[in-house]
């Protein structure tokens, strides 16, 4: 395989996956598939219930569901394949697959973390300056804060993914993981990693230290806003709507230092699928549960869905009896 002016022998990388499951492998596989079944279902149904419901028309709520699509779309990247590599034990994928999985994996991160900055911004427009929120938080101006998240997220991994395309890569082609990322990559190129490395590190630090610091500026100006609201309930409801938001920031980042902003280049994979299974099976399922179930409104409008949906799968029901007496 040829790569820009690089000539590669490696064609396709083979995934080992859970390769320490042993005997053990049908009762994660059923758990994963559960849980995959579980963040789609949750994840979607919130996108849907604030899709269609006008009283959650809200900047909040688009940032949400928004939340919620991306999560969505991450676990489509990452789960299926690697229920595919407990189910087989190990799996192949092309050269060109594995690329363009990495590139979505970080590109769909990226979007998440400046996601997660748009939120805090707008926690901080709602509590600070709660008299001008509707003017500031407009739907024009929110649809620029999304469109600038989205075109950042994936032009931001270009670099990640030329670095890579650029490294010789002529066995070994086994991959000790159940997803390409770019750590992994690195180990199997048949050349000096350092430069890339640094320029990756690099990279990631500069993207993962701002957008962090940046929501402890906004979370530290929302603080000091609480503590001067006289009203203790003022005080419990202004924090009770940043709790969640600030849960997911601790996880989300967490978890990327750990895996891309760690300073010396050798590792212990298996330490990093702990972690890749935290950031891309655990974070998106407790989303729903975190972040939105936890939400009065959406619980209400969840509530009065499903009773609209009941009342009218019993409606329907009984005219059917009817019908079936009267034909009879």
């Amino acid at each position: 395989m040829e790569n820009g002016n690089v000539n590669t022998t490696v064609s396709e990388f083979t995934m080992l996956g859970f390769s320490i499951l042993g005997h053990f492998w049908p009762l994660f596989f059923m758990v994963l598939l559960i849980i995959y079944f579980l963040t789609i279902s949750g994840n979607v149904s919130i996108s849907v219930l604030i899709l269609f419901d006008r009283h959650l028309q809200t900047p909040m709520y688009l940032f949400i569901s928004m939340l919620s699509f991306l999560e969505t779309l991450y676990t489509t990247v990452t789960i299926p394949l690697m229920l595919t590599c407990i189910w087989r034990g190990k799996v192949k994928i092309k050269f060109n697959h594995c690329m363009l999985q990495m590139y979505l994996l970080h590109s769909l991160g990226i979007t998440e973390n400046y996601l997660l900055n748009i939120m805090a911004y707008d926690r901080m427009v709602a509590i600070c300056n709660p008299l001008r929120y509707h003017t500031i938080m407009t739907s024009k101006h929110c649809t620029i804060l999304l469109s600038c998240c989205w075109l950042l997220g994936f032009t931001s991994p270009i670099v990640h993914l030329a670095s890579v395309l650029k490294l010789p890569f002529c066995g070994p082609n086994t991959i000790n993981h159940f997803f390409c990322d770019l750590s992994p990559l690195l180990k199997l190129a048949c050349t000096d990693i350092t430069f890339t490395f640094i320029l990756n590190f690099l990279i990631s630090l500069c993207i993962i230290s701002s957008t962090f610091f940046f929501i402890m500026a906004t979370y530290i100006k929302i603080i000091i806003t609480i503590l001067r609201i006289t009203s203790m309930d003022g005080r419990k409801k202004a924090f009770s709507t940043c709790a969640s938001h600030l849960t997911m920031v601790l996880l989300f980042y967490g978890s990327l230092a750990f895996i891309y902003i760690r300073p010396k280049v050798d590792y212990i994979l298996d330490y990093d699928k702990l972690v890749a299974i935290n950031y891309s099976v655990l974070i998106p399922f407790l989303n729903p549960i975190i972040y939105s179930f936890r939400n009065k409104e959406i619980k209400n409008t969840l509530k009065k869905f499903l009773k609209r949906k009941l009342t009218f799968t019993t409606t329907f029901m009984s005219h059917n009896q009817t019908d079936i007496m009267k034909s009879s």
